[in-house]
């Protein structure tokens, strides 16, 4: 079961269409979240849904940074009482190429900073992630490649890609999310 969704990203007009913010441009796409009631708390937005899962689920955009997302993230999970196996971070991957998505529990970080922090904060890797691959780029310098725009090819990718990982994503808070690992491991939805 899952009780927190939160979305991993920076935020900023000049991050916003970048590749390490794909979680807060999936979470645009969201037709169940387009109306929310967005309130500014635990160092972030967030808002929440009791009708997709027949209980109340929270969704959250951490405004931490990147670097801080656990910060924002242990905050709300401490106030409702959210245990690390109930919680869903959406995120991007740059192990995994452009047009996959990923569903796992735990695991290593990947030197994902977004992840550590939520890691340091909830105390163990045991929660639950969505990933969107991005990829890796040809040169060594990741940061500037994670904080640069999305290419005009790679935006049509996301926009195909996005219907199906919301399907999932509702298939999931209305499920089990173990229910749903051997079939989106490292699904790739687009070549």
């Amino acid at each position: 079961m899952i009780s927190l969704v939160a979305f991993l990203g920076n935020y900023g007009t000049q991050y916003k269409n970048t590749r390490h913010n794909v979680a807060w441009l999936f979470e645009d796409s969201l037709s169940f979240l387009q109306f929310s009631d967005w309130k500014k708390k635990f160092q972030g937005y967030y808002t929440s849904d009791d009708t997709l899962a027949q209980r109340r689920v929270y969704f959250l955009k951490p405004e931490t940074y990147m670097n801080l997302s656990g910060d924002s993230i242990g905050q709300l999970t401490r106030f409702y009482k959210i245990p690390p196996e109930e919680v869903l971070v959406v995120h991007d991957e740059l192990e995994l190429p452009m047009g996959t998505v990923s569903l796992k529990k735990g695991g290593g970080l990947g030197g994902h900073n977004g992840l550590r922090s939520t890691k340091a904060v909830l105390g163990t890797p045991d929660f639950w992630r969505l990933r969107f691959g991005i990829g890796r780029p040809d040169h060594k310098d990741i940061a500037q490649y994670v904080l640069s725009d999305f290419t005009g090819d790679e935006k049509i990718i996301l926009s195909q890609i996005f219907p199906a990982a919301a399907q999932l994503l509702e298939d999931i808070l209305s499920g089990k999310p173990e229910d749903f690992l051997p079939e989106w491991n490292k699904k790739k939805l687009m070549p």
